[in-house]
């Protein structure tokens, strides 16, 4: 019973061809502040895109980025900034605002809109990205800034001139048809 409750979803998806899930990618982050940068990334997005409906949902567990000057910043990052234990993941779900058509090949300058949810928060945001319709599946690729105050993470005065309060992201992810659900 078990086994079918986890494997529904995904043998749900399997039948529908509109469907296409995250086959690869890449989401960093940087934090540029006076005194340090910060940078991290993660290979672990998941998610969804509907070509039809043109909807999605995409989802990070914060504990996957790597990638910071030390060990004790990346702890830092996920016990005291983050709270990782309390909010495992970001998740950014909406729809793509312009009627393009996700089946035919091409570049595509878009915005999607939807819920940015992110340490517990949730923020409605306009997302500008650029969508690339190939034989392959759909490449998504943004560069946007998360502002940690909207997401009440609270920087101590004491880091503050160590962490910016405006982090950018990147995400660079490619959406396919018939991608396996990561692990």
């Amino acid at each position: 019973m078990t086994f079918l409750a986890i494997l529904g979803p995904v043998i749900v998806m399997a039948q529908q061809p509109n469907l296409l899930r995250i086959s690869d990618g890449k989401v960093g982050i940087v934090s540029d502040a006076p005194m340090e940068r910060i940078a991290a990334n993660t290979t672990e997005a998941t998610g969804v895109l509907d070509v039809v409906a043109r909807s999605f949902a995409m989802q990070i567990p914060v504990k996957s980025f790597v990638g910071f000057n030390s060990p004790l910043q990346q702890e830092h990052f996920n016990e005291n900034y983050m709270q990782s234990d309390k909010f495992p993941v970001a998740v950014f779900k909406g729809r793509i605002i312009e009627a393009v058509g996700l089946t035919k090949l091409g570049t595509y300058r878009v915005r999607a809109k939807g819920s940015l949810a992110i340490h517990g928060v949730e923020q409605e945001r306009i997302i500008e990205c650029v969508l690339t319709v190939t034989d392959q599946g759909v490449q998504v690729t943004t560069t946007f800034d998360v502002v940690l105050a909207d997401h009440d993470i609270r920087v101590p005065r004491v880091v503050q001139q160590k962490i910016a309060p405006r982090i950018e992201v990147t995400v660079d992810v490619l959406f396919t048809a018939g991608a396996l659900p990561k692990k």
